[in-house]
Formats: C-alpha cells, sequence, structure tokens
C-alpha cells in the first residue's frame, strides 16, 4: 500500500529473474467503471514483457479499485496518483529511468502523465485517442510504442492509425493482426510486440545484480 493523493494506494511490484537493468515502469490498467483492474490479462501480459527484459516492474489499482482508496476521477485524479507513484518509485530505486505503460484508459493516464513526468519511454496498448485529456495538443515527446490490435472492437483502430502517423514525431507503431481490444488468444503476439519494441531503448544492465 502505497500513498497517493486520495489515499492509500493498492500496488504490486515484481522484479526481474536475472538480467535485470536499471529501469522502473509503471503499467496502469484499463477503465476502473469496465472492470479494469491490475489483474487485467493485458496488464500482466505487458508487465510479464517488460519485466523479461530486465526492468522493475509496478502494476497498481485506480482510486476507487480494489483496495486503493478514493473516487473515479476521469483520469485527472488517476494521473495525480500516477506522478505519486512515480516519486516513490525515485526515491525507492534512484538510479532508475521511468517508463510508463497501459492498456486503454490506462494508456491515455500513462501517456497524458508521460508530459509532467521524465519518462523514457512510453508504451501504450489499444490508447483511446480522443478521450480523458491524450488530444492532439498533449502528445508524448518521449520514445514511444504504440501496440493496437487491428480487430479492435473498442477503441477504432484506423483513428488511432490516423492520430499517430500526423503527429511531428510519431511512434512506433505495431499492428496485431487479427487481435481484439483484449487480445483474446493474441497474448502472446502482444508479448512479442512489446519486447521487441522497446529493445533497442533498453536501460543498461544493473551491474550489482545477478545477470544469469
Amino acid at each position: 500500500m502505497l500513498a497517493g493523493a486520495a489515499g492509500a494506494i493498492e500496488a504490486v511490484v515484481e522484479l526481474p529473474a536475472a538480467g535485470a537493468r536499471l529501469g522502473t515502469v509503471i503499467v496502469c490498467h484499463p477503465h476502473p467503471e469496465h472492470g479494469g483492474t491490475l489483474h487485467n490479462k493485458v496488464v500482466t501480459m505487458t508487465e510479464r514483457a517488460l519485466r523479461e527484459c530486465g526492468l522493475h516492474t509496478l502494476r497498481f489499482n485506480f482510486r476507487g479499485v480494489g483496495a486503493s482508496e478514493g473516487t473515479h476521477d476521469e483520469g485527472e485524479g488517476e494521473s495525480e496518483d500516477l506522478v505519486a507513484l512515480a516519486a516513490w518509485g525515485a526515491q525507492t530505486r534512484p538510479q532508475d529511468v521511468l517508463w510508463l505503460a497501459g492498456f486503454s484508459f490506462g494508456a491515455a493516464v500513462a501517456a497524458r502523465t508521460s508530459l509532467v513526468l521524465p519518462c523514457a519511454q512510453l508504451i501504450t496498448v489499444a490508447p483511446p485517442i480522443g478521450k480523458y485529456g491524450f488530444t492532439a495538443e498533449r502528445v508524448p515527446t518521449c520514445p514511444w510504442l504504440l501496440v493496437q490490435g487491428e480487430e479492435d472492437d473498442v477503441v477504432e483502430p484506423a483513428g488511432v492509425y490516423a492520430y499517430a502517423e500526423k503527429l511531428p514525431q510519431p511512434p512506433m507503431i505495431v499492428r496485431v493482426p487479427g487481435a481484439g481490444h483484449f487480445f483474446h488468444r493474441r497474448l502472446m503476439d502482444l508479448r512479442g510486440a512489446i519486447k521487441n519494441g522497446v529493445k533497442g531503448n533498453l536501460p543498461p544492465l544493473d551491474s550489482a545484480a545477478p545477470q544469469a
């Protein structure tokens, strides 16, 4: 349980088994009012992929979800909580660079918060363009991987591609054929897309940690 702007935040921290790098990623879950929690399978697969890359990971429940205190705030308060968790991470592992990741609503929270944090890599899965502060006027400037299912029935893929391709600094876009919003039967494809998409920007190995 960590301190947030609206009270305690329930969080799960996981460490790489080997090959640890000097980086921590915070992964944000989908919309709380549609069943989103830190246990969502896209969130856990995103976390797994990044931990396998050597990053320390933190998943958390947005305010009002699980044991997290407070009430849903349409992305505003959730961004405040993400800033608070990033501050905790910086105190706990000051040597690490910060990465942010999120799925659906969580992608919007991660993207908007990347503008106010020293984010070294952003990963958004099925980002809801045009909602929750995710607009053409508030564009992430850090390295950015965008993963989108080609058969998404919640977030329109064509709208995501059109938005991203018009940006001055477009993200790396990975299209996952046959994948719906929740990546049913495509979770391993998601894992591969994330690992391949970030491999060129991985932080250095932690010389103080076991590497085998």
